[in-house]
């Protein structure tokens, strides 16, 4: 099973985007974050068309928002309300072989980090504290599951283009990087990407708009993760980013992070 995960900052706007790489890189199931639709208005027969048979999403009206696309069939698919925000940043379905999917959009947490000073910097560390409260909770590290997301954190130094320079930039901050160490810790999750390209490798997953040439500058991020349980480590066979994805025509300033489960 190939699962995807991507940051396709306005489903409808890049509704050919989406329609070009799951023609070029046939995953069995792509998930979504930043939708940017309301329900009522989300674009189902043009992604069917493509041969996503299975669809679930959660959205509102300009912002957020999360969607499964799959080509197998999801059962049991649920959304928690993080935070009490009701903010369409979740939801989960659970695919052929009892695993469990769920798909994350972690909030951003605006310029400034400071829980203080700045509010969506104090929601964003509230969102990962629940998150490590709910999974223990609710599941077990011995469940079949899967996670994927734009988390916006780089926990590594080999995740971001200058550890030095980022470490008081919001994605990278130890604070950050620390609540997300317990979000992982919580049920034991694997960074099944780590798993295939070695933790001192250089990746990333995210180079902002305002580069003029975003890959010659390659002053990236990996903002977006694909984790699992223990019970599926061994069946991750494969790994990468689609970084030819961030040079198509009007892109998302994500690129599209796959993993292979055998």
């Amino acid at each position: 099973m190939r699962i995807a995960t991507w940051n396709i900052n306005s489903v409808r706007l890049r509704i050919e985007r989406v329609a070009k790489f799951a023609a070029e890189f046939r995953p069995d199931v792509l998930c979504l974050q930043e939708t940017k639709v309301h329900d009522d208005l989300f674009p189902g027969k043009g992604i069917r068309e493509m041969g996503f048979d299975h669809v679930a999403f959660a959205g509102m009206k300009g912002y957020n928002g999360v969607a499964i696309l799959s080509r197998v069939p999801l059962e049991n698919v649920q959304r928690v309300n993080w935070c009490g925000k009701g903010d369409a940043r979740h939801i989960s379905a659970v695919l052929p072989g009892d695993i469990e999917l769920h798909n994350f959009y972690v909030p951003a947490g605006g310029d400034i980090p400071d829980p203080v000073e700045n509010d969506k910097f104090r929601h964003k560390l509230d969102f990962l504290d629940e998150m490590t409260g709910w999974f223990p909770q609710n599941r077990a590290s011995t469940d079949k599951m899967v996670l994927v997301g734009d988390l916006n954190i780089a926990p590594l130094e080999t995740d971001v283009w200058s550890h030095k320079q980022l470490l008081k930039v919001v994605s990278h901050t130890p604070i950050e990087v620390e609540k997300l160490g317990l979000v992982q810790g919580a049920v034991d999750w694997v960074d099944a990407v780590r798993c295939i390209i070695p933790p001192e490798e250089t990746l990333f997953s995210w180079w902002s708009y305002r580069a003029r040439d975003w890959s010659a500058a390659d002053k990236g991020r990996r903002l977006d993760h694909i984790w699992v349980t223990p019970p599926l480590k061994a069946s991750v066979t494969g790994a990468q980013v689609a970084r030819e994805a961030r040079g198509w025509e009007q892109p998302s300033d994500h690129a599209p992070v796959i993993v292979d489960l055998g």
